[in-house]
């Protein structure tokens, strides 16, 4: 894949240590100097063999700056020095094609050319090049030093995304979520990965290079985050500016990074996300996540489990609250209706205890709801009670006083001395029916399944058997207060239950049929 390839130790010059075994070594490290090695490996050569033959004197580290690095190495009576780095930087200071033979003309434009068509492919291109010193040269001169370098050749590596990559893009896309792509490669090389990978839907996608964002004011820049999804040859500095440009529009922005030049712009993200095997310390301390597998996929997955997570939450809060508050509308309405104070303190310790707890904690258990990463994002100070969760506790919490209060009105009206049981009884077995009801804000029951959530149901049942007990068990009737119902006073109590039931229905199937005409109303064909 290179214009020009020759097996030289300028593949190792900051290669990884290895493990030795009976099987071939393992190297670990920088997965692009680990490729190198394994190149020049399958080239014959031998690293342990050049480090005593080509000992490294100093070195000068890679720098975003000047994207490249070099190596001094003795070489019999003077020294070498061995530049390997981004193409760009490396060739305009290339002044000969260096061959076995000796020097010979270099066609820098060809070599351009050739590199520019490999990053295309979306290889990772790196050029190669030398130069020999009769002294070790003064390294705070890297100008001079690295200058009139001679090419060795390009070397092109794949970098292939895990096959799950490309699924988690399309999921982020479906949430509502942006992908956008920062990296030093070659735009080129850039381009090609976001479009295999649909972070962009076109080849011909715009890139914003380092260079461009160098010549950009802030204000400008606010305005191509926008449009831009792919950004490369970008230095540190340029990330954080990517940051706060996006923040500066609205956006709530997370950023992942291994290494140390990322730690600011983790820093500065909403949600720094750091890789747990291949970052550094520096990037780990500045993030909010760590990615233990080091895999985008598993960021996707988290969003999913968050979404699932918080769901539950509102389902919880929106359980309890409306029943507390049925209580409440029970017991504060009942005297103003010139009736009985309906329910004893025992009922409501029951109630609390019992109804409020076993299928509360349950409802942690809920799956995902569908479609759950085919909805935008909430707005990040949206209230726990807004897509009208406050309205729903009070009305549903309305419904089931009113409905203990009614059952209670008819028992005494008609001369059943129950009243009380029957009270009880419509509460507890109303919170019931409600907690089923909203395992889903939009899906109905029947569409969900009753064994979906296995512990919820099973809390149901357990509930609703201990309420048949205090009501039929003799020796719980003096502790609790109650009496036996008869099938028809029971069957009320159910029926007030099952009218608690149908409201939600009702309900959801009214979000469901608002969403579909809003919707419709979005869609240009419509």
């Amino acid at each position: 894949d290179a214009m020009h390839q020759h097996p030289h130790e300028e593949v190792l010059e900051d290669a990884p240590g290895a493990i030795e075994g009976p099987a071939p070594a393992l190297w670990h490290g920088d997965p692009t100097e680990t490729a190198l090695v394994l190149a020049a490996r399958a080239g014959g050569l031998d690293k342990a063999a050049l480090d005593r033959t080509a000992p490294r004197i100093q070195e000068q580290p890679f720098d975003s700056v000047r994207k490249r690095m070099t190596t001094f190495h003795k070489e019999g009576s003077g020294f070498v020095a061995y530049t390997k780095g981004a193409p760009e930087s490396v060739l305009p200071r290339c002044s000969a094609q260096w061959t076995p033979d000796g020097p010979a003309a270099l066609d820098a434009a060809q070599a351009m050319q050739a590199a520019a068509t490999l990053a295309a492919q979306g290889l990772r291109v790196m050029a190669l090049a030398r130069r020999s010193h009769v002294r070790l040269p003064d390294t705070n001169a890297l100008e001079t030093v690295e200058n009139d370098l001679q090419l060795l050749g390009l070397i092109a590596l794949i970098d292939p995304p895990r096959p799950e990559a490309t699924v988690a893009v399309h999921d982020c896309i479906a949430a509502g979520i942006t992908p956008v792509m920062i990296t030093g490669d070659h735009p080129a090389t850039a381009r090609a990965i976001a479009h295999r990978l649909g972070i962009v839907q076109s080849a011909d996608a715009p890139v914003l290079t380092g260079a461009d964002l160098a010549r950009l004011e802030d204000a400008a820049l606010r305005e191509r985050v926008q449009q831009v999804r792919i950004y490369a040859r970008v230095d540190p500095a340029q990330k954080i500016r990517i940051v706060e440009a996006l923040q500066a529009r609205g956006h709530f922005v997370a950023m992942t990074g291994d290494g140390v030049n990322d730690a600011p712009a983790l820093k500065r993200a909403d949600i720094g996300v750091s890789m747990g095997k291949g970052g550094t310390d520096v990037a780990r301390e500045a993030s909010s996540l760590v990615l233990l597998d080091d895999n985008f996929a598993t960021i996707v997955a988290a969003i999913k489990e968050g979404r699932r997570i918080y769901d539950n939450i509102r389902k919880f809060v929106r359980y309890a609250m409306t029943g507390n508050s049925g209580e409440i509308w029970t017991i504060f309405l009942a005297p103003m209706l010139l009736l009985p104070i309906p329910l004893l303190p025992i009922h409501i310790l029951w109630v609390n205890l019992v109804t409020d707890g076993l299928p509360g904690l349950a409802l942690a258990a809920e799956p995902a709801e569908r479609g759950i990463m085919q909805r935008p994002p909430r707005p990040p100070h949206e209230s726990l009670f807004a897509q009208g969760m406050w309205q729903h506790i009070l009305g549903m919490g309305l419904l089931i006083g009113g409905l203990c209060l009614a059952v209670q009105a008819w028992a005494l009206h008609t001369g059943h001395a129950h009243w009380q049981t029957m009270v009880f009884t419509v509460l507890t077995l109303g919170q019931m029916a409600h907690v089923m009801a909203i395992r889903s804000e939009s899906e109905p029951l029947w569409r969900l399944g009753l064994a979906s959530n296995r512990p919820l149901l099973g809390a149901v049942l357990l509930t609703f058997a201990l309420q048949m007990a205090t009501i039929y068990v003799p020796f719980l009737n003096p502790i609790f207060r109650t009496e036996p119902l008869s099938p028809g006073e029971l069957g009320i109590c159910l029926a007030a239950a099952m009218a608690v039931y149908g409201a939600v229905e009702a309900e959801k199937a009214w979000r469901r049929h608002r969403k579909a005409g809003g919707s419709a109303l979005d869609d240009p064909a419509s």
